[in-house]
């Protein structure tokens, strides 16, 4: 049995829906079974656990073999970066005593050391827990989702605007769910001792330009770039709604996406799922992994 953590958002869902679809069995642990009944239609079992119940989440992965280990999002209204070390400490004490074989984790292009630098560090804290504990553990570090860009498209849509906080020629490695999906299945179902750290991202690297031509071929309209200069970007985070520590993180995290080196072509697994594609389907609602 493999459990999946996160199971019913994007990359969770994805994943679940993959290893269904090769015959494997799923349990989808969520907070609330109503989200994943789609899921249960597929075969998948279901687990409702709260990530804080460390005890409750050790007696769900006691059911399988194998897990999927992708730690939630915090909200940003909040201070999300202790949020996420709270949840993950309770991750990495649910696994201990599970009698789990093997591990796969979920984590970020850039993962590293750092304060205030949002998933870069917290995922990083991840990594190193999982490697740390005697369970074979696999790392699946993943692009930018191209899920982020669905907060910009109503604007796009009704304004022909398309707000972001990368430069317009930017060019960025972009990865949609499903090949996340898949990717994450593939190295759930390696054999125990087999260890690996595969970046995952899209058959192509696009920039905010790219968004736009696809945006203005979709909406029948222009639709223009509209980059957030860096020196404003604390204070955009802010007006969403966001603490202050929130800004400051995420702030942090896309400085270094901007500056930091990704690896090369040859060295990552690229998917199927281009960029146009999944912009066709999250603007027709036909997105076959969606939040439900």
């Amino acid at each position: 049995m493999h459990i999946i953590l996160g199971g019913t958002g994007h990359v969770g869902r994805a994943t679940a829906r993959a290893l269904l679809a090769r015959g494997e069995p799923v349990t989808v642990v969520t907070r609330t079974a109503e989200r994943a009944e789609d899921l249960r239609g597929l075969g998948a079992a279901i687990a409702v656990a709260d990530i804080h119940d460390t005890e409750g989440l050790r007696a769900v992965f006691r059911q399988g073999k194998r897990l999927f280990a992708l730690n939630p999002p915090a909200s940003p209204e909040q201070d999300p970066d202790a949020e996420e070390r709270s949840t993950i400490a309770s991750i990495l004490s649910a696994i201990e005593g599970s009698g789990l074989e093997k591990v796969v984790g979920h984590s970020t292009y850039g993962a590293r050391k750092g304060e205030s630098i949002g998933d870069l560090g917290t995922l990083f804290e991840l990594e190193q827990g999982l490697q740390g504990l005697p369970i074979p553990t696999s790392i699946l570090r993943a692009a930018y989702y191209m899920t982020n860009w669905e907060m910009s498209l109503e604007l796009a849509r009704r304004e022909g605007i398309l707000t972001t906080f990368f430069p317009a020629d930017f060019r960025l490695a972009m990865v949609a769910p499903q090949d996340l999906g898949e990717a994450a299945a593939e190295l759930i179902t390696d054999p125990p001792g087999k260890i690996r750290v595969v970046h995952a991202e899209g058959p192509e690297r696009y920039t905010s330009n790219d968004v736009a031509t696809a945006l203005s071929d979709l909406f029948n309209r222009p639709v223009k770039v509209a980059s957030i200069p860096s020196e404003r970007w604390e204070e955009t985070f802010l007006s969403f709604g966001f603490s202050q520590s929130a800004a400051r993180s995420c702030a942090g995290m896309t400085r270094l996406a901007v500056t930091m080196p990704v690896p090369d072509l040859s060295e990552v697994r690229r998917g199927k799922v281009g960029l146009r594609a999944y912009l066709e389907a999250a603007t027709s609602g036909t997105r076959g992994d969606h939040q439900g």
